[in-house]
């Protein structure tokens, strides 16, 4: 019968020593993070990396590299990578970069008609619709892009007669 009783006993003595180390533990939690937002400094600071963050973001947002467009398996690379990355952050969590590699993808499609329907079925409606927004945003985009990239003169397209290269255009047609 002692045993029994010296057992439970132990048993309580080491459920309130873990309740105790638990307790501690978040006392020390509170105590440090309440130092840390009083110090003069953290306001300052976290302003300062949110904004060198939302920098980082809007230059990375500019920053996609268009394949050569003469290049057919440059471009359906390019484009199963952007539609690859869409799902992925999709799946994630991270809706406006999804938005975002997807309608990179949907203009250099073959045939974008038929993309969007299915992107209309497989994608929650709310993400189809920044989709749809998105995309004139990305073609003025990929218009700049090709047109700087064509604006460079070369000797062959110098040449009378010379071809000026495929044109990329996504028409209001398109997007509905």
């Amino acid at each position: 019968m002692s045993s029994v009783v010296s057992n439970l006993y132990s048993n309580s003595i080491v459920k309130y020593a873990v309740a105790g180390a638990g307790l501690c533990f978040l006392g020390y939690c509170i105590y440090f993070d309440n130092k840390r937002r009083n110090h003069p400094d953290f306001k300052k600071k976290l302003k300062e990396r949110r904004k060198k963050s939302n920098s980082t973001k809007s230059s990375k947002t500019g920053s996609i590299q268009l394949p050569d467009l003469q290049n057919q398996e440059a471009v359906q690379k390019f484009f199963f990578e952007q539609v690859q990355l869409g799902e992925e952050l999709l799946a994630a969590g991270d809706v406006e970069n999804a938005v975002e590699h997807l309608s990179n993808a949907v203009p250099l499609c073959g045939q974008p008609q038929q993309l969007l329907q299915v992107l209309e079925q497989t994608l929650p409606p709310q993400v189809f619709q920044l989709l749809v927004q998105k995309l004139p945003e990305v073609n003025k985009r990929y218009a700049s892009m090709f047109a700087s990239s064509m604006a460079m003169p070369s000797a062959a397209s110098a040449a009378p007669g010379a071809s000026k290269g495929p044109t990329l255009t996504l028409t209001e047609d398109d997007v509905e």
